[in-house]
C-alpha cells in the first residue's frame, strides 16, 4: 500500500452568495459521507480539513514573505485528506467519488514520498 495526498481544488466555498445555507449543508453532508466511508473501508490516513482563506507565502532566497491567495479562485486549494491505497490507479478511483464535482472543483491526486 503506499500513501497519497488528495489536493482539493475550486468547488463550493462557505463564503459564495450564489449557494444557499441549505445548499451548503447538503453538500458539506456529502462530504461527511465520503470521508465517512473512505475511513469504514480503511483508506482514509490523515485529518483531511478545508483550509482557511488567505495566509502567507515565504520564498525565493530572500525569503520574501507575500500576502495570499496566491492564484484564481478555482486554483486555491480548498482542503486536503491523506489516504492509502494499492496503487496510483486506486487512488484515482477513490477520487472519483469524491463530492466535489457537482460543483466544478477538482481533486488532485498525489504519490507521498517516504523520508
Amino acid at each position: 500500500m503506499a500513501s497519497f495526498m488528495f489536493i482539493f481544488r475550486g468547488g463550493v466555498d462557505a463564503r459564495d452568495a450564489k449557494v444557499s445555507p441549505e445548499e451548503m449543508q447538503q453538500h458539506m453532508q456529502k462530504w461527511m459521507t465520503w470521508f465517512e466511508r473512505l475511513e469504514a473501508s480503511g483508506a482514509f490516513k490523515g485529518q483531511g480539513a478545508p483550509l482557511q482563506p488567505g495566509g502567507k507565502s515565504v520564498r525565493g532566497q530572500k525569503r520574501v514573505v507575500a500576502d495570499g491567495p496566491y492564484g484564481e479562485a478555482k486554483d486555491l486549494v480548498g482542503g486536503y485528506a491523506v489516504i492509502e491505497a494499492k496503487d496510483l490507479d486506486a487512488a484515482v478511483e477513490i477520487a472519483r467519488g469524491c463530492p466535489t464535482y457537482e460543483k466544478d472543483g477538482t481533486v488532485e491526486v498525489r504519490p507521498v514520498g517516504e523520508m
